[in-house]
């Protein structure tokens, strides 16, 4: 379990831990809202068929106390350069402050890891509302756009997400 101590701001504790056979299907059933389908995969469950049959990306389920709200994967560049993909919240939980605990999280435990690699993700350029989360967080467009998407780097630790009160 990766556990940073953030909360959502209903006061749950936001933690990432594996995927396994426990979870896994309420895993697959997290879906976005309908407007980010142009931005994400209509169901988590692409997500975790892609990390069973390669070995780049792991997944990883976020939880808010002890349900799964969403899910997010991490992987490996060959440059050694750690990334932030697949992160889907579950459309209910939006708007709770569970992307921005699970990002900061994910970051942290990325940076901390031997080397302090480089900790990379992207977006699609119309999706404003991710581009405000990953700045707010200390990503900064790299200039690099790879796949129509903005690569950012985490160029400072990654800030706590705003605290709420319980």
């Amino acid at each position: 379990m990766i556990d940073a101590a953030h909360h959502d701001r209903v006061g749950r504790r936001v933690t990432l831990r594996p995927v396994d056979d426990d979870n896994w299907r309420a895993v697959a059933d997290v879906a976005p809202r309908d407007d980010q389908r142009a931005w994400v995969a209509a169901l988590a469950a692409r997500y975790l068929l892609l990390t069973s049959r390669e070995d780049v990306w792991t997944s990883l389920a976020v939880y808010a106390d002890e349900t799964v709200v969403g899910h997010v994967m991490w992987g490996v560049d060959d440059d050694g350069s750690h990334w932030i993909g697949g992160m889907v919240i579950d459309a209910p939980e939006q708007g709770r402050g569970i992307g921005a605990a699970t990002v900061s999280t994910l970051a942290g435990w990325l940076a901390a890891r031997a080397g302090n690699p480089p900790v990379r993700l992207s977006y699609h350029p119309e999706n404003t509302a991710a581009a405000a989360l990953y700045t707010a967080l200390g990503f900064r467009p790299t200039g690099e756009i790879e796949d129509d998407e903005i690569i950012a780097e985490l160029t400072s630790p990654p800030p706590p997400p705003p605290t709420h009160p319980r």
